[in-house]
C-alpha cells in the first residue's frame, strides 16, 4: 500500500539573482570603481614657442597694416594686443612651464619692434612708389634709419605693454 502525500503548495519561483558582494566591494565581474581621470598631460613648451613665433610675426604684421592705415600713429592698446596674443598662445600650447612667461615677453618686444619696422616699410613703399620686397631687400637701411628716428619717449611705454602683455597672459593663461 502506498501511501500519497498531498502535493506541497506550489511557490512562484523567485528569479535568480547572482551572489552580492560585501558593502564598498567590488562587485564580481563588475567593472572597477570609477577613479580621477589622468591628470592632463598639457603642455608642451617646443611646439608653444614655435607657436609664439608664428603668433608674433602674424601679430607684428597686423601692427604694421595698423600702422600704416593710421598713416604712423601708434596706438597702445594695439601694443599691448601684440603681447597679448603672443602670451596667449604660450600660455595655451605651453601650459605650466615657468619660462614660457619671459619668452612672452621678449617674444612681445620682438613682435613690436618688427610691426613697426613693417609699417614703416609699407609707409615707406607707399611714398616712394616702390614694391615693398624692394624696400626690404634694396632700401632696410633707410627703413632702420626711418625706424630709429620714429622712435619717441612713448614708445618705451609702448615696448613695456607689450612686453607686460606678453608676460602676463602666458602666466595667467599657463596656470
Amino acid at each position: 500500500m502506498s501511501q500519497s502525500w498531498p502535493p506541497a503548495p506550489q511557490q512562484p519561483q523567485q528569479p535568480y539573482q547572482p551572489p552580492q558582494a560585501p558593502y564598498g566591494a567590488p562587485a564580481p565581474g563588475g567593472f572597477p570603481p570609477p577613479t580621477a581621470p589622468p591628470a592632463a598631460n598639457r603642455g608642451n613648451a617646443g611646439l608653444a614657442v614655435v607657436l609664439g613665433v608664428l603668433a608674433m610675426l602674424v601679430a607684428a604684421g597686423i601692427y604694421g597694416a595698423v600702422l600704416k592705415a593710421v598713416n604712423g600713429a601708434s596706438i597702445g592698446y594695439a601694443a599691448l594686443a601684440v603681447g597679448a596674443l603672443i602670451g596667449a598662445v604660450l600660455g595655451k600650447a605651453g601650459g605650466r612651464n615657468a619660462a614660457l612667461p619671459v619668452v612672452g615677453a621678449v617674444l612681445g618686444l620682438l613682435g613690436l619692434y618688427l610691426g613697426q619696422v613693417f609699417g614703416i616699410t609699407l609707409i615707406s613703399s607707399d611714398i616712394l612708389g616702390i614694391p615693398l620686397t624692394e624696400v626690404v631687400f634694396n632700401h632696410f637701411d633707410l627703413v632702420h634709419a626711418a625706424w630709429k628716428d620714429y622712435l619717441g619717449a612713448i614708445d618705451l611705454v609702448f615696448y613695456l605693454l607689450a612686453a607686460a602683455g606678453g608676460f602676463q597672459v602666458a602666466k595667467k593663461l599657463g596656470s
